[in-house]
This record gives structure tokens, sequence and C-alpha cells, in this order.
């Protein structure tokens, strides 16, 4: 089966989608979540650069052509955070 590739707002680096964090925002109340819903979606890369990229240039905002309320880049923050003390409580 073919495989679907998306590309980093920040990065500009081409994957397959399963390896980027998806922000959506929802065509019905133009809200934007995390995962999950059907709408205009934007892909970023689980990094520290491309998160602060994101974040100081407004890039989700720009792609996904809506305010991007502070609680979603938080969200993507603490997911970080949270991944990156989970890759090293493994190497242990």
């Amino acid at each position: 089966m073919k495989q679907n590739y998306r590309r980093c707002v920040s990065c500009k680096k081409l994957a397959p989608k399963e390896e980027f964090w998806r922000v959506v925002r929802i065509k019905q109340s133009d809200t934007i979540r995390l995962d999950e819903g059907e709408g205009r979606s934007a892909y970023i890369c689980p990094q520290v650069e491309c998160l602060k990229i994101a974040d100081k240039k407004n890039k989700l905002g720009r792609s996904l052509k809506a305010y991007v309320p502070t609680e979603i880049y938080q969200s993507l923050w603490q997911r970080l955070e949270n991944s990156s003390s989970k890759a090293t409580e493994s190497h242990y």
C-alpha cells in the first residue's frame, strides 16, 4: 500500500505522516485541535527546533489560516517534554 507523505510546516521535511504531529482546524467550528477531526491540517515534527520556529513565526496559524491558541502550543511543548523524558528513561 502506498504511504501518505506530509511536510513539516517549520523545517519542510517530507516524511510519512506517522512521523509528525497533526494540528487541525475543525471544518464546522474553526476550532483548533490536536490529532483528531476533519478539516484543514498542518503537520509538525516532534522536535524542539521545529516547535520553536512554528511558535515564533506563527507557522501553524498561517498554514491553518486561523489563530492558534497558546494552549495548543503548550500542549505540544508538554508532549515534547513527555516524549523526551520517556526516551531518556528507555536508555537506562
